[in-house]
């Protein structure tokens, strides 16, 4: 099997926002599927703040929680102390389930850390410009590469209009 990809999968708004409080700044039912798609059978790492936000683990996936409290505990997840653990064995369980990628779903601070390692992104860019306490980091376009592009009108489930883009890092 190929290398594993590190993929960050991740919505944001055009003024970089990505949450607010602890939440998401919309309601996008269709990114949602989207989501779930790209991410199922595939370990998924995550901050504890966006744990604390999901309020459970997601299903159909191995979910791998990062903190810096030693103590903390999720229940159907695997704690982690540092990003370049979680990522090591989540590799490790994709190489056993036979999967080619694995997904970092956020927030903020976990995003910023991983993006120098990214092999590739699935950045769903909503148009919409909110309020917001939790960003994506800016990056240079120029050092990746759009495999797949794919534009949605807001349905009865979303309150924008939203594009899904594959950007791959250019080798």
């Amino acid at each position: 099997m190929k290398s594993i990809k590190l993929c960050l999968v991740v919505a944001r708004g055009r003024n970089h926002v990505i949450g607010v409080d602890n939440d998401l700044p919309w309601r996008l039912g269709s990114d949602l599927k989207n989501f779930k798609a790209i991410t199922l059978g595939k370990p998924v790492i995550m901050g504890r703040k966006t744990w604390d936000s999901i309020g459970r683990p997601l299903p159909g996936r191995p979910n791998l929680v990062i903190t810096r409290d030693t103590d903390f505990q999720a229940q159907g997840a695997s704690v982690w102390t540092s990003l370049p653990l979680a990522i090591e064995a989540a590799r490790a369980m994709a190489k056993t389930a036979h999967q080619d990628e694995v997904c970092v779903i956020g927030g903020g601070q976990i995003y910023a850390e991983a993006l120098p390692f990214a092999d590739r992104l699935y950045l769903t860019e909503v148009d919409a410009a909110p309020i917001g306490n939790a960003f994506f980091p800016a990056f240079d376009e120029a050092d990746w590469a759009e495999t797949s592009r794919t534009e949605f009108a807001a349905g009865p489930r979303d309150d924008h209009d939203f594009v899904v883009r594959v950007l791959d890092r250019k080798a």
